[in-house]
């Protein structure tokens, strides 16, 4: 396996065990202890995912994130001692993956690691040909791009895979479930309110673009985009 993973958390004994665990697995590993040094090793470093702590010093995990997010889509499992709500769907605003709460199990962890690679690699290894496109839109998967009115919009990995599906499936409505099975995998442990949330920031996203399509809630049941007469 020549899988690169990075592990960037200020608990070296939790990037210790970490790194053993997964080089025994078959990974190449590096770990960073902050934030800073994070960002680093990954632009030198090109791993195929990051597991991410949230609380560092210099850069916290939301910051690392960020500017992970403005130069790869490659994929990134959020690890924090937390388990508030608020952290877990800011993670997902920037564009996290997954999310995972100390203390956890290490067949746990690994086993979201193979999940995430594997939707990942099969979106890179989609061909050109996957573009959606309506007035004022258009979504490549192939490239993770969103281009509204013309103009490329900036939008988190997972929030271009759930529109791409939507408007691929025009007029088809799915419940949360269905989305969460489709667009995140079916081994993926989270829940419906990561729908929710993706959602919410691409509607205000594609706000304004077009009175002939719309990202709508059916209510009692999940959404859909639906072409307007």
């Amino acid at each position: 396996m020549d899988t690169k993973l990075l592990i960037v958390d200020d608990d070296r004994n939790i990037c210790d065990i970490l790194k053993m665990y997964f080089e025994n697995e078959g990974y190449k590993v590096k770990t960073a202890n902050d934030g800073a040094e994070g960002v680093s090793c990954f632009k030198m470093f090109e791993p195929d995912l990051v597991l991410l702590d949230i609380m560092m010093p210099k850069k916290d995990g939301w910051q690392v994130c960020r500017e992970i997010r403005e130069v790869s889509s490659k994929p990134v499992i959020m690890i924090t001692a937390k388990g508030e709500v608020f952290d877990k769907v800011l993670g997902l605003e920037l564009g996290a993956d997954d999310f995972i709460v100390k203390p956890f199990d290490m067949k746990e962890l690994s086993a979201r690691v193979k999940a995430v690679l594997r939707r990942y690699n099969a979106h890179a290894q989609s061909s050109d040909e996957e573009v959606v496109k309506f007035e004022n839109i258009e979504i490549s998967l192939q490239r993770y791009e969103l281009k509204l009115k013309g103009k490329s919009v900036d939008v988190p990995p997972k929030e271009l895979e759930l529109l791409y599906f939507l408007a691929s499936n025009c007029n088809r409505v799915f419940t949360r479930d269905q989305l969460l099975d489709k667009v995140w995998g079916f081994d993926y442990l989270g829940d419906s309110r990561t729908v929710d949330v993706h959602v919410k920031r691409l509607r205000e996203k594609l706000e304004g673009a077009s009175d002939k399509w719309v990202l709508k809630t059916v209510w009692g049941v999940g959404y859909k985009f639906e072409i307007l007469v």
